[in-house]
């Protein structure tokens, strides 16, 4: 298919694993773009197939940045997406499909990974992202897992029902994927709604733990694990400084517990408590920050 170009040393793998993201879409916290970023930054990788982004991007929505020095233009930074070939920290190899979520030409771009995985024995496919909840950074992060076959995840209480969302194409890739028999697995993990807009590891961490659990691959998460506890640190040193935030932080606890400890509940927000929205909560922080900034 003349959406992509396969390397010519393109290696033989063995029934591989595919790790994707793609960004544009909804990733609350940064949750899939930090864990593919830190994947790619932490383990050695080759390109093995490369896409026609001029067919799939519409570049005026998303203009590439260009650097322009005294009289001339000097560089451009040309978006790529790209499909790479590394090693977990066992040596097991597995594949990595990253960039830009397609503008145009969904259902050709689906087709073509799904032939593209063809070519290299894709086993199986596996994303994830992060969702804003209304759930306080003070408790594990949940997860809600989604597959082709029922039999690719372990059962769970989901907080949704049937809903109708807007569409994505890594969305598209497993729904169409799956409909011809390959295995296609996500994960959303549950960020802090108040964080959404940010960067936060932690929610990296729980996608890439929920990733290893349904795959086998062994990631180097040192790094990224201590790049979540600086952020965690700064939330909480936020936090204390704020009775406002210290409250707000108290009621999502609150109603978190009862969402947790009640099978009745419905929803995780409780009926008689008054909240913040996310963007009350955001708002606070970044008043906060700004007041460090103006003291600094």
């Amino acid at each position: 298919m003349d959406l992509y170009t396969l390397a010519a040393d393109a290696p033989e793998l063995d029934e591989p694993v595919l790790v994707y993201h793609f960004d544009g879409f909804v990733d609350a916290g940064g949750a899939g773009r930090l864990a593919v970023g830190h994947l790619l930054a932490e383990l050695e990788h080759r390109t093995v197939a490369t896409f026609d982004v001029d067919r799939l991007l519409d570049y005026r929505s998303r203009r590439p940045i260009m650097t322009f020095d005294t009289d001339r233009w000097v560089a451009c930074e040309s978006p790529e997406l790209a499909v790479y070939a590394t090693r977990d920290v066992t040596g097991r190899p597995f594949l990595v499909m990253s960039g830009p979520e397609p503008d145009r030409e969904w259902e050709r771009f689906t087709a073509a990974v799904g032939e593209l995985a063809a070519q290299l024995g894709v086993s199986r496919l596996v994303t994830a992202h992060g969702i804003p909840m209304a759930v306080p950074h003070t408790r594990p992060l949940g997860v809600t897992a989604h597959a082709s076959r029922p039999e690719l995840i372990a059962p769970q209480t989901s907080a949704f029902g049937r809903v109708q969302v807007p569409g994505s194409v890594a969305a598209l890739l497993e729904f169409r994927l799956g409909a011809q028999g390959r295995d296609a697995l996500g994960f959303a993990v549950h960020v802090p709604h108040y964080l959404s807009q940010a960067e936060y590891p932690q929610a990296a961490v729980t996608a890439l733990e929920a990733i290893t659990r349904s795959t086998g691959l062994v990631f180097p998460m040192e790094p990224l694990r201590e790049m979540a506890e600086r952020t965690n640190a700064e939330i909480e040193e936020q936090i204390r400084a704020s009775s406002e935030l210290s409250a707000a932080i108290v009621g999502l606890e609150q109603q978190y517990d009862a969402f947790a400890g009640g099978a009745d509940k419905e929803n995780l927000l409780a009926d008689s408590t008054p909240m913040p929205t996310g963007e009350e909560l955001a708002a606070q922080f970044e008043r906060f920050l700004a007041e460090r900034e103006d003291r600094d």
